[in-house]
């Protein structure tokens, strides 16, 4: 069953997002006003290293008021790839350099009511190249132990979507081999 987009205009924009209005047609043929958001899209890096950790970030999101673990993660330039976006944000991030970026998975977080696509990789391996260069992305920057992360998931000290998704998917790959 299709839907099918007849018109589609701006109600606002910026230079992250759109909100959109459509004129939309469900698949039995009824038409209705539909509002939209479309985002640019996200690149994150799961980076872990030898000893089992994984490179997070202590951050605060305003618009929830909480504080969290997040991979480090960013808007994908219009000139680049998803993985060189996810690499330039690790260094601009964390100050660490990853390695060979493998893609780990792909997920659309609300395809009902925004179009943003998550691309998310990982490495294995990274050279500390310096202090971040981006000084507002968080507090903290550490290795954690990976056979960490699911019980930070059950305490809520990982919530952001990008985050959790890139870390369970890592978790199951590191267990099925």
């Amino acid at each position: 069953m299709r839907w099918r987009i007849h018109d589609e205009t701006e109600a606002w924009g910026n230079s992250w997002l759109s909100v959109r209005r459509l004129d939309v047609e469900q698949p039995d043929g009824e038409r209705l006003d539909y509002h939209a958001v479309r985002l640019r899209h996200v690149a994150a890096a799961v980076v872990t290293d030898g000893n089992g950790r994984v490179l997070l970030m202590w951050r605060h999101r305003f618009l929830t008021d909480r504080w969290a673990w997040e991979l480090p993660m960013g808007l994908i330039e219009p000139d680049e790839s998803p993985a060189e976006a996810a690499a330039r944000e690790v260094e601009e991030e964390t100050g660490w350099r990853p390695g060979e970026l493998r893609e780990l998975v792909y997920s659309e977080p609300a395809a009902g009511i925004m179009d943003s696509a998550h691309h998310v990789f990982r490495a294995t391996t990274a050279v500390r190249i310096g202090e971040p260069t981006e000084r507002n992305e968080s507090d903290r920057i550490e290795w954690i132990p990976l056979t960490d992360v699911p019980g930070m998931i059950a305490r809520q000290e990982i919530v952001s979507g990008i985050s959790l998704v890139g870390l369970q998917q890592a978790l199951l790959r590191d267990l099925l081999g």
